[in-house]
């Protein structure tokens, strides 16, 4: 008779035999950075804030100590326009919270959001156009091809700053290729791309829109990320040309409802793939801890071992401090 509860009998034998391994190591911990002096709570994401340049800086090394190599910082800039101007500004909040990051964490691993909606004053990734013969939420969309080179500005400014990876969430055609050339071209052969390849139009971003100020004052940001009922056509397109274009990794955002898309590009690429823990995914397990449905500890561990799972080489996850902590006490899921 086969028994294959053998296996399962102790913690030890069951470390053993595991085949999905979850360490910090694979954890990017975001960073959301605002042009204050104080640190704020983002009511919808409890236990996540928004953090003054000096508090992101022990943030970082709070990361790196516990194992933690890399943070992806967002800005929120005080002032925002229609062109999102502070995100390719060179005194931008992100630049400067680059800086101070490299400064007193060497040996940290700094990527930078780059996109343009937290930069906004209309919450969308581009400069506006109408798009004919459509009305309502469909009526305005961004206007791709002028995009292209505020998207190309804001990374060379954002690798002058010492950004070690670019990370373009727009969703642009052709945004790669546009970011390769010019980091290449302003000397940033080096940077790598860490490009959003594969970006719902999802429902789990809402939390974030809160924390970032980014919610669409028109239209919606459908007519640029990606059906989540587009199937796996569609997904293999994006990342495919991105891939041609020069991305470094690929990325899956969000992660949880999308784990079989994940596997996917995992298979289908031999490039790393890398799994958004979305906020919206954080804040329903952390609001269903806080009811007492759920044990957060468990959950949280079982979630990211799902995404490595599934394929995942790195994580980004608002969980990552915590999780980090977990593993340091041994607990066995």
């Amino acid at each position: 008779m086969d028994r294959p509860r053998r296996l399962r009998r102790t913690p030890a034998l069951r470390a053993l035999t595991r085949e999905v391994h979850l360490h910090p190591s694979q954890f990017i911990h975001p960073i959301f950075v605002h042009e204050r002096d104080t640190v704020t709570d983002i009511a919808t994401m409890p236990g996540v804030q928004r953090h003054s340049i000096e508090s992101a800086v022990q943030q970082a090394r709070e990361a790196l100590a516990l194992g933690i190599p890399s943070v992806i910082l967002f800005g929120i800039p005080d002032h925002k326009d229609a062109l999102g101007t502070q995100a390719y500004a060179d005194e931008g909040i992100i630049q400067r919270a680059t800086r101070a990051i490299k400064a007193g964490v060497p040996g940290i691993n700094v990527i930078a959001d780059t996109c343009l909606c937290e930069y906004t004053d209309h919450g969308h990734c581009g400069p506006l156009c109408e798009v004919p013969g459509q009305s309502g939420a469909d009526a305005w969309t961004v206007d791709n091809d002028p995009s292209l080179d505020l998207l190309a500005r804001t990374a060379v400014s954002q690798a002058r700053a010492g950004a070690d990876v670019i990370a373009p969430s727009a969703m642009m055609d052709g945004q790669v290729a546009a970011i390769r050339a010019a980091l290449d071209d302003a000397g940033f052969t080096h940077v790598p791309v860490m490009s959003y390849a594969v970006k719902y139009a999802s429902a789990y971003y809402g939390p974030f829109r809160d924390a970032a100020g980014s919610t669409p004052s028109v239209g919606n940001r459908a007519t640029y990320q990606m059906d989540p009922a587009g199937g796996y056509r569609e997904a293999l397109r994006e990342a495919r040309l991105d891939a041609e274009q020069g991305a470094d990794t690929l990325m899956v955002k969000p992660a949880l409802a999308y784990l079989d898309v994940l596997n996917l590009l995992k298979r289908e690429f031999d490039l790393p793939v890398v799994a958004y823990n979305v906020s919206g995914e954080y804040s329903l397990i952390k609001a269903a801890a806080a009811a007492g449905f759920m044990d957060e500890r468990r959950t949280v561990l079982e979630t990211l071992t799902g995404m490595r799972r599934a394929g995942a080489d790195a994580i980004i996850t608002y969980h990552a401090l915590d999780a980090a902590r977990w593993l340091a006490e041994q607990v066995i899921l």
